[in-house]
């Protein structure tokens, strides 16, 4: 049962001001986000949803130069361009804010100067990179240079993405500036640290310990990772002359972090919003406070900011992270730099009318527990074979008998007597639609509150399937020539099915809630808002001889001629590099084997529960799989290609009978199966769609 609270504070993910939003964006974040906050408020619930664009740090800087910006002139534009896709989109924020705003300036720096009071940061100074061309201290991410372990000449000041291994910028071989393209040279800097490693035994207790059965298996296993490994310091200040000041007298030319200033940026909004009573949506311990975020920023949102939270004192911590992995677009990751992306605001100038059709799609692939794939093929089959012809035929089918028999007016609601067979069945059919619906009802909310939102967008669905069948199974067609009360009675419930449908849309498909309730002409629908999400069955909606208004689609069939030209739209405007363009080389056949060799293998799917990096390796990861029977530990050499953060809550295949075996000191209890490309990148074979760990490869 849902516990409880006296309120809700919902965050979603600060967007960074230095390009437009894509669909990734909004199935990772802001869609699921939106998505609760309306069934909340359906309820009844007391809720702050709160957003706004992340507008400091280096790449902000940069990017201003290379549009010949003012970093406020770059933020401005993209402030602008996010708000309005998400105002065009319907993204139900109470407030869209900006880290720029005077009142985020003094809570950040409050913030900061609160935990500074207290003795906890650290005071350093240590060697940094210093571009000497464009006058600024680099992050790791603008130092490239040759990769110490693989050889990789554009590895970054953290990573390596060829090879996967993790750096400093100073183990790089040639660094170069990403901005000047110079060697950088080192400068003393003196910087003030949050002592993360403090924190470590109070989030194992909080987090671990806390939250390993209520929060998303792949946010857990990340979590669990990353403290596992042991916490250090963090550096929480830069040298830059764009951010919020570090507000020390000895702090002149340093401004706050942008992964510390940023999330203080759900209070700071909360402030603008609510500057009377802000405090009881941050301080009050009955208060449910839920961050809806992708999975890069995980550690920022579970382990960072609660921490920083913790330091501070006085602040509620999150409740619930519900984080999403990653959309993928056409097959390949979505891209900004490749330009291999659907942005939202040019997809409202093309559609402007199916926004619900982008929401449902995106809810139905949402990637709630492993990468997902956008293809337009698949949009054009959800809405045709799904919006259309599920829900928009059963609508549209019971406004349409009703007129032609009753004129648009609700017919009576009869109790039917089962004197004859047809009445018989009617009675039976309408029993089991009855049943049936209810139980969708609850199955729908209890998805809704779990935040399994294509789950719960399915039972959606499942209520228009029901209602279809109803139809199907009673025929009013052929009763109009003999039973009109039978017709009538039939009817009535069908447009009782329809009011709860209009109810039961509103969290998903919030632009077909408005048509059904039009066509309706009931704006006592909303009146039982409350009571239908609530009471979780089926309510009367609208009452005997009510004047219906005329019917009207809900949604139309996509073409072909609209797919293409969004296909060949993607195609014209993608940068590919060349090597990406040659067609594959395919390895020849291994030598023939019999049947009873295969026989032989068992082949699971499991999914990976934890994993990490062996020391003194730079291939293998150490996994914990639940193998359906038991939970094991296989080594795989695939460190190269995945980075053990990303392994958590993925499915593998795996071959669950190989005789185990000892690496590196550790026994290995199975093998990991892969695909490797001709350029030699290896990748998870996985089945298209979850399945309980344990399943039979056959």
């Amino acid at each position: 049962m849902m516990k409880k609270f006296k309120r809700y504070t919902v965050t979603a993910a600060l967007p960074y001001a230095n390009g437009p939003l894509h669909i990734g964006h909004i199935a990772g974040a802001y869609l699921p986000a939106d998505t609760y906050v309306r069934f909340l408020r359906l309820r009844g619930e007391d809720v702050a949803f709160v957003c706004g664009s992340d507008e400091h740090g280096v790449a902000i800087t940069i990017g201003a130069k290379k549009e010949g910006l003012t970093p406020r002139e770059f933020v401005d534009k993209y402030h602008n361009l996010m708000k309005k896709a998400f105002t065009d989109f319907g993204i139900s924020f109470d407030i869209y804010s900006r880290t720029s705003n005077e009142i985020h300036y003094k809570t950040a720096q409050d913030f900061f100067k609160k935990i500074y009071d207290q003795g906890l940061f650290i005071e350093d100074t240590s060697d940094q990179y210093y571009d000497e061309q464009e006058k600024i201290f680099l992050a790791d991410r603008y130092i490239v240079g040759t990769c110490p372990n693989c050889g990789h000449p554009n590895a970054y000041g953290d990573q390596c993405e060829k090879c996967g291994t993790s750096l400093s910028p100073k183990q790089l071989i040639n660094p170069r500036s990403t901005v000047s393209g110079q060697a950088p040279v080192l400068r003393p800097t003196k910087h003030w640290y949050f002592p993360l490693d403090k924190f470590e035994t109070w989030l194992k207790d909080w987090l671990i310990e806390g939250h390993k059965d209520d929060w998303k298996i792949n946010v857990y296993g990340q979590c669990k990772s990353w403290i596992d490994q042991g916490l250090q310091p963090r550096s929480i200040t830069r040298d830059l002359e764009w951010g919020i000041p570090v507000p020390l007298p000895d702090a002149k030319g340093k401004v706050l972090y942008v992964w510390f200033d940023a999330p203080i940026g759900y209070i700071s909004a909360t402030k603008e919003l609510k500057p009377n009573d802000w405090e009881k949506y941050w301080k009050d311990p009955e208060t449910r406070l839920i961050h809806f975020i992708g999975k890069d920023n995980i550690v920022f949102h579970c382990i960072i900011f609660p921490s920083m939270l913790k330091a501070e004192g006085s602040f509620i911590l999150p409740d619930n992270v519900p984080a999403n992995e990653f959309l993928n677009l056409e097959g390949e990751k979505l891209s900004t730099s490749r330009n291999h992306a659907v942005w939202l605001h040019e997809y409202l100038e093309d559609l402007p009318t199916r926004k619900d059709e982008l929401r449902y799609v995106l809810n139905s692939i949402s990637p709630e527990t492993k990468d997902s794939d956008f293809t337009w093929k698949d949009y054009q089959q959800k809405v045709n074979s799904e919006l259309v012809a599920i829900l928009g035929n059963f609508v549209n089918r019971v406004m349409v008998l009703t007129w032609k028999y009753f004129d648009g007016k609700v017919p009576s609601e009869h109790e039917l007597p089962g004197t004859t067979d047809k009445r018989k069945k009617i009675l039976a059919s309408y029993t089991q639609a009855h049943t049936d619906l209810n139980k969708t009802v609850k199955e729908m909310i209890g998805a809704l509150k779990d935040f399994k939102f294509r789950e719960a967008q399915f039972q959606m669905m499942n209520l228009a399937r029901i209602g279809n069948k109803f139809l199907a199974d009673t025929e009013p067609w052929k009763l109009a020539k003999e039973d009109m009360e039978a017709v009538g009675a039939i009817l009535n419930y069908a447009l009782t099915v329809v009011g709860n449908i209009s109810m039961a849309c509103e969290p998903f498909l919030p632009g077909a809630a408005v048509s059904i309730r039009r066509q309706l002409n009931a704006a006592a629908v909303e009146n039982k808002w409350k009571e239908f999400w609530t009471k979780e069955e089926l309510i009367h909606t609208v009452p005997q001889h009510h004047q219906l208004n005329p019917a009207e689609l809900l949604f139309r069939n996509v073409e072909d001629t609209e797919i293409e030209k969004q296909v060949e739209r993607l195609k014209k405007k993608e940068n590919k590099p060349a090597a990406a363009m040659q067609e594959n080389a395919v390895k020849p056949l291994k030598p023939e084997i019999v049947f009873d060799d295969f026989a032989k293998l068992d082949i699971r799917v499991g999914k990976v529960l934890a994993a990490e990096k062996m020391e003194k390796s730079d291939k293998l990861l150490k996994l914990l799989v639940d193998s359906g029977v038991d939970k094991r530990t296989i080594l795989s050499g695939i460190a190269k290609h995945y980075t053990a953060e990303e392994m958590v809550g993925k499915q593998v295949t795996f071959i669950a009978n190989l005789a185990p075996r000892k690496m590196m000191g550790i026994e290995s209890q199975g093998m990991i199966l892969m695909a490797e490309d001709a350029d030699g990148k290896l990748r998870l074979i996985q089945p298209n769609t979850d399945v309980n760990p344990g399943a039979t490869v056959s």
